[in-house]
């Protein structure tokens, strides 16, 4: 059975924000397509269909950069529409003139309409020219006092998007090996008791029972366990309301071996219900 794609089909004013837009539809799963002729959207989506769901979300943009070619927009969006069970949703971006010249003069770029024409002029000719465009638009954004971020739970709110669970990377490491780079909170648990130092446990890893139950044993360990988990319940939904699309947490011990591996072992688990968790021991099979 194929899966017909949501599709969402993106114009607007040069400078509204369509760019960040597109990454951030991205960011959420969509397969983006910048700067696409009308006519060929079709095709594209038709390929999509027969991607065994693949390509579940499409999100295309266009605007009057493909001049002549652009024409053909709302010709299109009926056409797609036509068809059973496409779900085509047609969204315009708009800013305000002022913020418009903003955006301009801070990225140096000429509009794409008239670049030889004083900007003011080319803004206006620009809404005259998608004034019909804008009419016919599902969903009308208005960029004008938005950060990129709000922008993004805008988007969120009109596919209901928000819903989906973060993915969220729960990382174990030793600090003698240096932090991970890509890390945005790191928890350090060297103040607990080491199994390295005991004969019987040095030889195995925080994957494997004795090692994990001896790490755990301990009250701080408990209380330990118990605070983080409570502090990332509260972060995950405003890390996700805030239009965050990923988190990476490190634990590091000394080696990476012990302790780290047993408290990520504990958190990742924990965090199951709420994220989709991938667990790595970056630094386990290291020696010594």
């Amino acid at each position: 059975m194929t899966l017909r794609p949501q599709t969402i089909i993106l114009t607007g004013m040069s400078g509204a924000g369509k760019s960040v837009a597109m990454q951030a539809l991205e960011d959420i799963g969509f397969f983006c397509v910048d700067n696409l002729p009308p006519a060929l959207m079709p095709r594209l989506l038709e390929m999509a269909e027969h991607a065994s769901g693949t390509l579940g979300k499409v999100a295309f943009a266009c605007d009057l950069r493909g001049g002549a070619l652009f024409k053909p927009l709302l010709m299109t969006v009926e056409e797609l529409r036509q068809r059973k069970d496409m779900d085509v949703v047609l969204v315009f971006l708009d800013a305000d003139d002022a913020t418009l010249v903003r955006r301009y003069k801070a990225s140096r770029r000429r509009h794409p309409l008239s670049p030889s024409a004083r900007l003011t002029e080319s803004i206006q000719q620009e809404r005259e020219v998608l004034a019909s465009v804008r009419v016919a638009c599902d969903i009308v954004i208005d960029t004008s006092d938005m950060a990129v971020g709000r922008l993004k739970q805008e988007l969120q709110r009109h596919f209901q998007l928000h819903a989906e669970r973060m993915p969220v990377h729960v990382l174990s490491f030793g600090f003698k090996y240096g932090v991970p780079l890509d890390a945005d909170m790191i928890f350090d648990v060297r103040f607990l008791p080491n199994p390295y130092y005991v004969d019987d446990l040095r030889p195995f890893t925080g994957e494997d029972d004795p090692v994990y139950d001896y790490v755990m044993q301990w009250p701080a360990s408990k209380q330990f366990v118990t605070k983080t988990e409570e502090m990332l319940d509260f972060l995950l939904p405003e890390f996700q309301s805030e239009g965050k699309t990923h988190l990476v947490v490190g634990i590091g011990c000394t080696g990476g071996r012990h302790r780290s591996v047993a408290i990520a072992r504990h958190i990742a688990n924990h965090l199951r219900a709420l994220a989709d968790v991938d667990l790595t021991h970056r630094d386990r099979n290291r020696e010594g």
